[in-house]
């Protein structure tokens, strides 16, 4: 069986069960499975590998004690041991080792929705036929594990935490983090960025096993909601990192802003913050005065720009009111320009966000330590032959070949106006009261005519429907009469 069927399989076997509501739910029930398996696995490599290393959970509640067995505990026996014992315990898991705290902030908030025992050790017995050590299986199931959190559509806002991949795998390209930077997502979802960036760092950089190690020592993350923090760190876990512990679960907005010292200062990063959004009361004022909004997205903006180290580089992504909107945003916005480089901002179309949002968004490239000269745009469009992204026809890396043939290597050398790129000055940026959202002075607004004319043939063809209407009227009126 594909691991594909498989894990539809699973999901039909949730739907019988009642106490399993909607797609939010299974997937959440489906994660912490996941993830219990997947770090039993990983622990049985470890203890391979390693003479001194012990799994971090209870031997009694490891899933080779109860789960591997099919014909283990099931029905009531097994529904008292997951809500009586293993819930109970891993929630107050001691954190003296650090995979010790991946698991406990795992299972913080997690719930078993599962009302069925004879249900769940069916559904335990079909996640016993991925073998999470098998390289292949786990690359496939990888794949599988994308398409559940493309899934989230139906989930609620899951754009709040899902970004197009082909979005994600852009900016990391051209960002380049390697081994040994310090890369730090803020409000990183399930853990997209984090995962392109370690397949793009293995692919470049990753030569020798102290690369792995230096990369892996450096990631960075935080994740404020609880399914998809547990979604990310099994997103970890899937992708060899042996201690997704650097990935906490917690607001990054909740720390005041002054207590960022310059020893915990980035290399990298790369996150697309909530937008839309408001945060709870009282988190505006961990931020300086001139800072102060319920905005996320300029909240994490400001932060931003203070934990990137001089020569730091970021790639996030904003709607298109973070680059028109006044007051907060207008200070932000000259702040940015002083501290840092924004070299690049690439403008993509309403539909990319489809289904989750329908809002014009922005990614904006920057480098820390001197002040912005020059900003490059470049205008994305939508492939021809097709109107706009949609689920069923979603953005891909290749169609954003074109604006990476332009960049111009690490340096940005020898770049040119296109009819999709154009330059502005910092000057000319100020004069519009740092208003960032520039329309594309190469593209030719398409002509109607002239209005008074327009008026005039609109207003005679009127008149000849209205005519046209009355012959009928006529012609049916003496058809019924006869």
């Amino acid at each position: 069986m594909s691991v594909r069927t498989l894990v539809k399989s699973i999901q039909d076997i949730m739907r019988q069960d009642t106490g399993v509501d909607g797609d939010a739910q299974r997937i959440s029930q489906l994660c912490w499975m996941f993830f219990l398996k997947i770090m039993d696995d990983q622990d049985q490599e470890l203890e391979l590998l390693k003479d001194d290393y012990r799994s971090p959970i209870p031997d009694r509640l490891q899933w080779r004690s109860w789960a591997a067995d099919p014909e283990g505990i099931t029905g009531d026996e097994l529904l008292d041991f997951i809500n009586g014992d293993l819930f109970p315990t891993l929630k107050e898991l001691p954190i003296a080792r650090p995979r010790a705290r991946t698991v406990r902030d795992v299972f913080e908030d997690a719930y078993n929705y599962m009302k069925s025992g004879q249900l769940m050790r069916q559904v335990v017995n079909k996640i016993n036929g991925i073998d999470f050590n098998n390289l292949t299986e786990r690359q496939h199931f990888g794949d599988i594990y994308e398409q559940i959190l493309n899934d989230l559509q139906s989930a609620g806002n899951a754009g709040e935490y899902y970004t197009p991949r082909a979005v994600t795998s852009f900016m990391v390209q051209m960002t380049d983090p390697k081994p040994g930077e310090t890369l730090f997502d803020p409000a990183c979802g399930t853990g997209g960025f984090l995962t392109c960036a370690i397949r793009h760092m293995r692919e470049a950089y990753v030569k020798r096993p102290e690369d792995e190690a230096a990369m892996q020592a450096s990631l960075r993350a935080v994740e404020k909601k609880q399914l998809p923090h547990m979604l990310a760190v099994t997103n970890m876990l899937l992708h060899g990192v042996e201690d997704p512990s650097f990935l906490r679960h917690d607001n990054t907005l909740a720390r005041p802003f002054i207590s960022w010292s310059a020893d915990e200062r980035v290399d990298v990063i790369l996150t697309n913050p909530p937008f839309g959004g408001r945060e709870e009361d009282g988190i505006e004022s961990n931020f300086p005065p001139h800072f102060r909004t319920r905005e996320t997205a300029d909240l994490f903006l400001a932060l931003i720009i203070r934990l990137l180290k001089a020569d730091g580089r970021a790639a996030v992504v904003l709607p298109d009111g973070s680059l028109f909107g006044e007051g907060v945003k207008t200070r932000l916005k000259e702040h940015l320009m002083e501290e840092c480089n924004l070299h690049t901002i690439v403008r993509l179309p309403n539909s990319v966000f489809r289904p989750y949002a329908s809002i014009g968004t922005n990614l904006l490239f920057f480098e820390k330590g001197a002040p912005t000269q020059d900003i490059w745009f470049w205008e994305h469009q939508v492939p021809e032959g097709q109107k706009a992204y949609s689920m069923t026809r979603p953005i891909r890396l290749e169609h954003l070949a074109d604006c990476v043939a332009w960049w111009g290597g690490a340096k940005r050398e020898g770049r040119q106006e296109t009819e999709r790129a154009w330059k502005v000055s910092a000057e000319e940026v100020k004069a519009r009261g740092y208003n960032l959202d520039i329309k594309n002075p190469h593209k030719v607004e398409e002509d109607h005519g002239d209005p008074e004319t327009l008026l005039k043939d609109l207003t005679s063809a009127e008149a000849e429907v209205a005519a046209l209407r009355d012959q009928v009227k006529a012609i049916l009126s003496e058809a019924l009469a006869r």
